[in-house]
C-alpha cells in the first residue's frame, strides 16, 4: 500500500522516535509498505516518521545505484531500532535530497565510515561498521529518527536561501510526484 510521505513543516518529522518491540502489529506488512511508498516516489531511503509515525524504523533500497556502485546490486533492508555508535573516517561532502523536502538539494558533510547497531526485519540483533554511499544514506535516515533532517547540516546562508521554498512547504504547497501529506 503506498502512504503518503509527511513534508517538511509536520511536526512528526522533529520528533524524536521511539524503539520498536518484537510485537509490534503488523511489522513485516508495514516495512513492505514502505518500501513500495519508497520505490513509488524514488526514493532510496525512508524513516517512519517520515510516513507519519514516531517509531525508529527505516528502510533502504539501493539496488537502483547498483550501475554506478555494483555493490549495492540487490541491496533491500529494514533497520529496526537503529543507532550510530561512533563515526570515522573522512567527512566528504555530497549533494542530497529528501522526500520529506521536496525540489530541495543541498552539499552536506557526513562521516565516510560509521558503526551501527540495529535489529533486521527478523528481530536479530546487528552490529556493523559500514561506509561509503550506505553509511551516507544511514545518516541521513537515521537523523529522521532523532527529529533531524539534512537542512540542519547545512550553513545559515543556505537555509536563508532555501527559506521560501520551506514556507511554502510549511503553508501546504508541496509540488511532487508522489502522494505527500502537509499541515494545510
Amino acid at each position: 500500500m503506498i502512504l503518503p510521505i509527511y513534508v517538511y513543516g509536520q511536526p512528526v518529522l522533529r520528533q524524536e522516535a521511539q524503539d520498536i518491540t518484537p510485537d509490534y502489529p503488523n511489522l513485516k506488512e508495514l516495512i513492505q509498505n514502505m518500501h513500495e511508498t519508497m520505490g513509488r516516489a524514488d526514493g532510496v531511503g525512508l524513516a517512519a516518521p517520515q510516513i507519519g509515525l514516531p517509531i525508529r524504523l527505516v528502510v533502504i533500497d539501493l539496488d537502483v545505484m547498483s550501475d554506478e556502485y555494483p555493490e549495492l546490486k540487490e541491496f533491500r533492508h529494514a533497520y529496526i531500532n537503529p543507532r550510530i555508535l561512533e563515526t570515522a573516517g573522512e567527512e566528504v561532502s555530497m549533494e542530497e535530497g529528501c522526500l520529506s523536502l521536496p525540489g530541495i538539494h543541498e552539499t552536506v558533510k557526513r562521516a565516510d565510515k560509521i558503526h551501527v547497531t540495529y535489529l533486521d526485519e527478523d528481530m536479530n540483533s546487528r552490529d556493523e561498521w559500514v561506509e561509503g554511499y550506505v553509511a551516507r544514506v544511514m545518516q541521513h535516515e537515521f537523523d529522521h529518527l532523532d527529529g533531524k533532517m539534512f537542512i540542519d547540516h547545512i550553513s545559515t546562508m543556505r537555509k536563508q536561501m532555501i527559506k521560501g521554498k520551506l514556507n511554502s512547504m510549511i503553508k501546504g504547497k508541496a509540488r511532487c510526484s508522489y502522494k505527500v501529506k502537509t499541515i494545510k
